[in-house]
């Protein structure tokens, strides 16, 4: 077991090290101003260069989806093949509609203008295979196909952040009971899922039809309570604008 470093002087006659704080602080404190008081702030209009824009607001999720399949892909699809890196997309990062211009770009690059030509409030959704988003945990790969109107993800498994980016901004991400499912779905085929905000709330099940082949599939969630109310209110940002308009101190 390692000793803390003040048994030191005791264990071994040395002293411990200690902090020694510069004389000069080298921050500017002139330059900082000390946080407005809540009802202050909500007044303050906020000045932004033209590169940046405010974070799209997504609605609640929907009781029904029917939507095609926008794009299907295979086993280990990365963040990176979701939403790229780099100098030529980086930039972007605090601009969504620019940034959803490269989404899955390096898997189809036809992707992002074919989901917004289409985008008319049903959606879209994307099948995946095996371990899908894994790599980094980029909250963009998540954001981005959901600006462009992804409403639900069905895979034979995904990867742990990205399922849970997903739910974070209010992307259903459903997984085949039956892996051999995923075989039987091909692009553009039109999925059904009915009764969805009380299938996730009352367990673990929602059946997808497939009306383009006549074929239905068994989908599993794996979402905790909190997650089901996030996704419920359309993401992270809604349910806690919604639990701050309930708090008591905000009702009194």
């Amino acid at each position: 077991m390692c000793s803390p470093p003040r048994d030191l002087p005791e264990l071994f006659g040395i002293d411990y090290p200690q902090l020694e704080l510069p004389a000069m602080s080298s921050v500017n404190t002139a330059m900082l101003e000390p946080p407005l008081p809540p009802e202050d702030a909500r007044r303050v209009d906020l000045v932004k260069g033209p590169n940046i824009r405010a974070l799209p607001d997504f609605e609640p999720l929907p009781d029904r989806i029917e939507a095609p399949v926008a794009l299907k892909v295979g086993d280990d699809v990365s963040t990176d093949e979701i939403l790229p890196a780099g100098a030529r997309v980086l930039p972007y990062r605090s601009n969504i509609p620019k940034l959803a211009e490269f989404t899955f770009s390096q898997v189809d690059q036809t992707y992002p203008r074919r989901v917004l030509e289409s985008k008319d409030g049903s959606g879209h959704i994307v099948v995946g295979g095996a371990n899908y988003g894994q790599g980094s945990s980029r909250e963009h790969a998540a954001i981005a196909p959901r600006y462009l109107g992804l409403r639900a993800v069905l895979t034979v498994s995904f990867a742990r952040i990205h399922w849970q980016n997903l739910a974070s901004f209010g992307v259903l991400a459903l997984e085949f009971a039956d892996p051999e499912d995923y075989q039987r779905v091909e692009p553009d085929d039109v999925l059904v899922l009915e009764g969805v905000r009380e299938a996730i709330c009352s367990g673990t099940e929602i059946t997808v039809r497939n009306t383009t082949r006549g074929q239905t599939y068994t989908a599993l969630h794996r979402l905790s309570d909190r997650q089901v109310a996030m996704l419920l209110a359309g993401g992270l940002i809604p349910w806690l604008r919604q639990q701050e308009e309930n708090s008591p101190a905000r009702i009194s």
